[in-house]
């Protein structure tokens, strides 16, 4: 297959702090190398794109020396922490903006998803803006009214088609912003981690239309998302971002397998301060430690499985007033168990400061996995940290038969115990 797009020594520079139309001192310098024929100085400038680190320059870096090349008909899946240059990847590879060094090199229209709303004006209704959105891609208004029915209906929008795009949900301005894209031939396809907003169904069904394009219709496609899952089942290729620099560019699995070691923590004592999270923070998640029999003993397969979640709670909320819900996702993102203290019975009237969860009998198998907390005080959200912490499940028997089974998560919400301590 030949390459339909290459890039070459991509990087981004932005600066930090408020920028207002540019400072006269720094245009000053810049011209005054500029007529001696010297590089612009202001690119030597910079730090690693580390959102964990203090900035201590004016300048970084959001993408550095990125290489590589995608040929047709390949489907391409990005993956990296939040902050690590992605979707600023995919503007400069939509043209969205430029690159500060570096080309790409592309063949035949690129259309992009990056964002709820990309391309669309509010004030014109759904079918307006598809017909504008065509134009903007390059294909003429014959062309547009033939795909039209397809489009409509693959949106799912047919009731809402002559309504104000301003008065659409989130999920249908994405449902249409897909269908636009995917129905208008583009020759590139590129995808942001819009789709999550989508439900379940049209999640499904755009990923079934991105495989059509690029099995049945030769397009390529770049899809950059936090769930593994998706970028398993799609992708046979995937890029690795870390701090804006290219990880590693290889098979899929090799990739996500990368990815999520980076991710694991010491399950003894796990930080949470840093992670991103939502919530008002009235109740927040400090720390988490996971341990099987013993606390210094991993969790097997059929044996104990404890993870205990110690609070910040300042405003010294009761535990009747908390409810605390988790999820454990395998490690490519898919749901395998959900719990929640309303299951338990309130037992004590004093300040909520840490919880104990238990599982006697550990049904998961040997393998990694990822635990999503959701915190509620008095009703409203107070702490919500996506994939929070990891852990390891070590090789075990479940209950003394030697035979491993697979997760059953209707029987699993009652193997749970509770023990709140003060």
């Amino acid at each position: 297959m030949s390459v339909i797009l290459k890039a070459e020594n991509i990087s981004k520079q932005y600066r930090l702090g408020t920028v207002g139309t540019g400072s006269l001192q720094h245009d000053i310098n810049r011209w005054w190398h500029q007529i001696r024929g010297k590089e612009d100085p202001y690119l030597k400038v910079g730090g690693v794109n580390d959102r964990n680190a203090e900035a201590t320059e004016d300048y970084v870096w959001a993408l550095r020396d990125i290489n590589f090349e995608v040929k047709q008909g390949e489907v391409l899946g990005i993956i990296g922490k939040n902050g690590a240059g992605k979707s600023t990847l995919l503007k400069i590879l939509s043209r969205v903006t430029a690159p500060t060094t570096g080309s790409i090199k592309t063949r035949g229209r690129i259309a992009s998803l990056l964002e709820v709303g990309t391309g669309f004006h509010g004030e014109l209704t759904g079918r307006e803006n598809i017909f504008m959105n065509g134009a903007v891609l390059g294909m003429s208004k014959a062309e547009i009214k033939n795909k039209l029915d397809e489009i409509i209906a693959f949106s799912g929008c047919e009731k809402y088609i002559d309504t104000p795009v301003k008065r659409y949900s989130s999920g249908m301005t994405v449902r249409l912003g897909f269908a636009v894209a995917a129905h208008l031939e583009p020759e590139i396809l590129v995808v942001d981690e819009v789709l999550a907003v989508g439900d379940a169904e049209f999640q499904k069904k755009a990923i079934g239309k991105m495989q059509d394009l690029s099995t049945g219709e030769g397009r390529t496609v770049l899809f950059v998302s936090h769930n593994m899952a998706s970028i398993k089942n799609l992708c046979s290729r995937g890029l690795l971002i870390k701090n804006g620099s290219l990880g590693i560019d290889g098979e899929v699995d090799q990739v996500i397998e990368s990815y999520l070691e980076s991710n694991q923590k010491s399950q003894d004592f796990i930080d949470l301060a840093e992670v991103d999270r939502k919530g008002n923070g009235e109740v927040k998640l400090k720390n988490a430690s996971v341990y099987g029999s013993k606390r210094q003993l991993l969790p097997k397969s059929g044996g104990p499985l404890n993870i205990e979640l110690k609070l910040d709670n300042p405003f010294q909320y009761l535990e009747q007033d908390i409810v605390i819900e988790f999820r454990i996702d395998d490690n490519i993102g898919q749901r395998l168990i959900w719990g929640s203290t309303n299951m338990a019975k309130k037992r004590i009237d004093e300040a909520l400061k840490s919880l104990t969860i238990r599982m006697e009998n550990c049904i998961l198998n040997r393998g990694n996995y990822l635990v999503t907390i959701h915190i509620k005080a008095k009703g409203v959200v107070s702490d919500w940290v996506q994939n929070a912490f990891s852990f390891n499940v070590e090789e075990g028997m479940f209950y003394s038969t030697g035979v491993q089974v697979p997760v059953n998560q209707s029987k699993v919400l009652a193997n749970f115990q509770y023990q709140f301590n003060d």
